[in-house]
């Protein structure tokens, strides 16, 4: 299975013509970044974390995005109920486990929210992913000890075990599903030196999961995207300052010519 720069333009057309809301309960550090990102895309950010709306809140989205980077007992009952809800109107959930690893807590928290209400997308950097199922995996901070490479054994794992649509972020991205294996080419390594561009890109996930019915192009489609966005961004800056704004101009401006001419999708079995 193959996925063409004309298909990943249809879905940005799709996003930027239907604008799905994207529900994300994120961490206090990406809230601001992760929202423009995906207005910049087409979208319509909701940043909502009370326990007490969010039934509420996911009745009226297209895909849920739950990141655990500012972990609270009350965040976490906060998550599983939306989870429970988006289930049950089969919506499409995208799961962050950002900093899987480096705590008992958050690693906990991960598991278990796959074990309750499997995602249709778990998005993760190589370290995280292999903590999901790994006991020692550790990470550092946030940041990944691994290259992404490293965790595609695991990934495939994963997904058996789960069901879910695993993408491992990195210098190549790699989404796993029933198809296969994605294998995306694009970005920068500048990219690293921004904080929460691996949270956008779950983000992004969700809007082109609220669009494609198939969660393992739609997470291999927005990587690609975030990625594209990100090489524009990079030729027009000076440092990881002005990559930001660069890039958010990169999601707004991106055109069908753009993934044309710089997409670098290959799949495996």
């Amino acid at each position: 299975m193959n996925i063409t720069a004309k298909e990943i333009w249809s879905a940005v057309r799709a996003i930027r013509g239907k604008a799905p809301v994207v529900h994300s309960i994120t961490n206090y550090v990406v809230m601001n970044s992760t929202a423009n990102a995906l207005l910049a895309l087409g979208a319509s950010p909701v940043m909502a974390h009370a326990e007490e709306e969010m039934e509420e809140m996911v009745g009226i989205a297209s895909a849920l995005v739950i990141n655990i980077g500012t972990l609270s007992p009350a965040w976490v009952r906060a998550m599983f109920k939306a989870a429970e809800a988006a289930r049950k109107r089969k919506i499409p959930i995208v799961l962050d486990p950002v900093g899987a690893g480096a705590t008992t807590y958050r690693t906990r928290t991960a598991r278990e929210l796959i074990r309750a209400v499997p995602p249709e997308i778990i998005r993760g950097n190589a370290s995280e992913i292999m903590a999901l199922l790994e006991v020692n995996a550790k990470t550092k901070g946030v940041d990944s000890t691994a290259s992404s490479g490293a965790a595609v054994a695991i990934g495939r794992k994963l997904h058996a075990e789960s069901g879910a649509v695993v993408c491992i972020s990195g210098e190549t991205d790699y989404t796993i599903g029933r198809a296969g294996v994605f294998r995306g080419r694009n970005g920068h390594i500048m990219m690293t030196r921004v904080t929460g561009l691996g949270c956008t890109a779950s983000a992004l996930c969700g809007a082109f999961a609220a669009v494609v019915s198939d969660p393992a192009v739609a997470a291999a489609e927005a990587m690609a995207v975030m990625g594209i966005a990100g090489e524009i961004a990079f030729a027009r800056s000076e440092g990881p300052g002005s990559l930001q704004l660069h890039f958010l101009d990169a999601l707004y401006r991106l055109s069908a010519e753009d993934i044309g001419r710089m997409v670098k999708i290959e799949t495996e079995p």
